[in-house]
This record gives C-alpha cells, structure tokens and sequence, in this order.
C-alpha cells in the first residue's frame, strides 16, 4: 500500500536526520473505522502494529483476523471505560490511555487475575481540554507512581495536543514529565505531525489517515468476518 511506504519513509528519514538508530521509532497504523480492505492491504505489507479507540470495533475486527494472520501487536489508542477493562487486557498488547486512578486500579486487579498484564502508558492532557481524555499534567507523576505502586508496567507517556496548536511544546511537557518519572516510552505524534514528535523523542507515532486515507466517517465500522 503506497500509503503505509511512504510514511515508513519519511519515519526512517525523521529518524537519520535527528541522529536516532533507524527502526528506533514504533510506527502504529491506525485502523479505527477503515474499511477491512484497507487493513488487508497494509497487513500485506508487512505491518503488524495497530491501533484501535474501541475495544468492541477492535474484538470485531482483529479475533478473525489473528486467526489468519500471526504477530499482531495491538495497542489501546482511545479511552478506557472501566466496563471494557477485562475485554481491553485481554485483547490489547499496551494500552497508552490509562488517565485516572480508578482505571489503574481495575487494570492491576485483572492483571492479578490473569496472572499478566498489557503494558500501560499514562495518557496527560498536555492541553487541558475538557473535551479530552488524560490526566492533567500537574496530576502526572502521582497517577505514575500510583500505577507504580499497583504493579501495573508503566512504560511510558501520551499526549494528543491540541488541534490547530503548535504540537511541539505538548511534546516536549510530555518528554519532561517522562524525564522526571524515569519512563522511556513517549506515544505521541500524528499524521499531521508524526516527523516533529520523532524530533522530540517520540518511540511511539500513531499514524492513520496518512497510511489508510480518509476515513469514511458517514459509514458505520466494518467488521471483519469469515
């Protein structure tokens, strides 16, 4: 799929031209609401890493599709409501939106259960918007070490900035407050923006419509089947 190429171009480009090791950067195709053709495409080209915002389009789509293909990472991209955590920690290989106390403490208890648990970022609202997910940052470090303290695998920070805002400040709040935590792992940038989160520190890039296209938002999910 020429999409899904050349965005693995410019990631390797990014890469060389800040001094990172190439392949440093985790590229996650953004599958949400694409049709199944287009998930089978980019799949045929070697992509294994996606992301999902919903745990039930996801069981849809990916439990037939883990069938016929191996090696599917999938990660957690949209909120978590606690209802859902059971079928996320089973589904999910990282979930990077865990944003409040109450969800850390649902993951841990299923992770206990299970006797294994997805590996977690802590999403921050770099932003503030009410109409967004994430801790604020000044809340950061005690959901970290809360999560922490629950045996969760934190592993690292994300941040959605805002639209229309010059993303560069929210990733570098975020590669801060990583800093401050001891955690490596920052899921942040885009398809608009992917190249500057590379810059900041990105180890995680979220990238849909640029690989995909546009989504057909009028259309309702489809389901991958037999």
């Amino acid at each position: 799929m020429q999409g899904l190429r050349t965005i693995r171009s410019r990631l390797r480009e990014a890469e060389t031209r800040v001094g990172r090791a190439p392949n440093s950067v985790t590229l996650i195709a953004v599958s949400k609401t694409q049709p199944e053709d287009r998930v089978r495409a980019v799949l045929q080209d070697g992509q294994r890493v996606f992301g999902e915002n919903r745990v039930q389009e996801a069981q849809s789509r990916w439990t037939p599709l883990r069938e016929e293909v191996g090696g599917i990472d999938l990660h957690l991209i949209g909120p978590l409501q606690t209802n859902k955590a059971r079928a996320a920690v089973e589904l999910f290989g990282t979930i990077h939106t865990l944003d409040r106390p109450r969800l850390a403490e649902t993951l841990a208890r299923l992770a206990q259960e299970r006797g294994a648990s997805p590996e977690v970022f802590v999403q921050v609202n770099t932003g503030r918007e009410v109409q967004k997910a994430g801790c604020p940052p000044e809340e950061a470090d005690a959901l970290v070490a809360r999560s922490r303290e629950l045996g969760l695998p934190v592993v690292g920070l994300m941040c959605i900035p805002p639209d229309g805002e010059d993303p560069v400040p929210h990733f570098r709040l975020l590669r801060e407050i990583a800093g401050r935590n001891g955690l490596s792992g920052l899921s942040m940038g885009m398809s608009g923006d992917f190249e500057e989160a590379v810059a900041e520190g990105a180890t995680h890039v979220r990238v849909g419509s640029a690989i995909f296209g546009a989504r057909d938002v009028s259309a309702p999910p489809v389901a991958t089947g037999a």
